[in-house]
């Protein structure tokens, strides 16, 4: 037997945008999909029917039946005729972990671990907010690259990076396409040893979403991180996002005892 969803109009929570790049369908099928991966709608839950989520969505019935083969085609539901759609069992979706303790070793880790693809990299001027984090110029020249992580197969992260073009010039557009940045940068002499950043949430935006295959305002982890090396001399300042079923921090601290309170983050 199968358990009916208690709240359909709930799946409409996050509505679908026809201004933005993603196909209806298509952004139809990333809300149900993430739904499902997420446990919300859990194994042998029956969907509404086809009739119903077109009118849930405001979308018509053809965009509904892609949306539902879709997902029967990745083996996320079951369609049964004369019965409807029921939720089969959801794949494990691997999950990145960092530590703030060892950071640099785990961003080391994650670019051995993953795949990146380069999307576009150029020089631009620095501009009034990167050159502050980056203490350069404004109009100095860096390295713009834009870079999508994967994790078996499955986008997970969105990086926007600038490098100074003094560091940037030591190594090609191919390594960079090949070779993770860290790496890359130890190479020519500006090794990272210092990392400092800021973390925050955020809602993708259209063009985020569209490369992270997430609905528009799907919750994204967003990290701002000014990287030196040992002189203290910034050599990079990235831009992160994450996917936030995909990807976590974990951080542990303790509390020494005596004198002033201080505490200490570990892994």
């Amino acid at each position: 037997m199968n358990d009916l969803m208690r709240d359909p109009a709930a799946l409409a929570a996050a509505p679908l945008d026809p201004n933005q790049p993603t196909p209806l369908y298509h952004q139809l099928y990333l809300i149900l999909r993430d739904r499902i991966r997420t446990g919300e709608l859990a194994r042998n839950t029956l969907l509404p029917g086809e009739q119903e989520l077109t009118r849930l969505f405001n979308v018509s019935r053809i965009t509904v039946k892609r949306a539902l083969n879709e997902l029967a085609a990745d083996g996320l539901i079951s369609r049964h005729r004369g019965r409807g759609s029921i939720v089969s069992a959801a794949p494990i979706m691997p999950v990145v972990r960092g530590s703030f303790f060892s950071l640099i070793e785990s961003l080391k880790q994650m670019g051995l671990q993953t795949e990146v693809k380069l999307i576009e990299a150029g020089y631009v001027e620095a501009g009034p907010a990167i050159a502050r984090l980056l203490e350069l110029s404004p109009e100095d020249k860096v390295q713009r690259a834009v870079r999508l992580r994967s994790l078996n197969g499955e986008p997970f992260s969105y990086l926007l990076t600038f490098i100074p073009k003094p560091i940037a010039s030591r190594y090609t557009a191919r390594e960079l396409a090949k070779v993770p940045l860290l790496t890359l940068l130890e190479r020519v002499g500006a090794e990272v040893s210092e990392a400092e950043q800021w973390i925050s949430a955020v809602a993708a935006e259209p063009a985020i979403a569209t490369a992270l295959d997430v609905p528009t305002s799907f919750p994204l982890l967003k990290i701002e991180r000014v990287m030196r090396d040992r002189q203290g001399t910034p050599v990079q300042l990235v831009y992160a996002h994450y996917r936030s079923d995909r990807f976590q921090y974990h951080v542990k601290t303790t509390r020494r005892r005596g004198g002033n309170a201080a505490w200490r983050a570990h892994a």
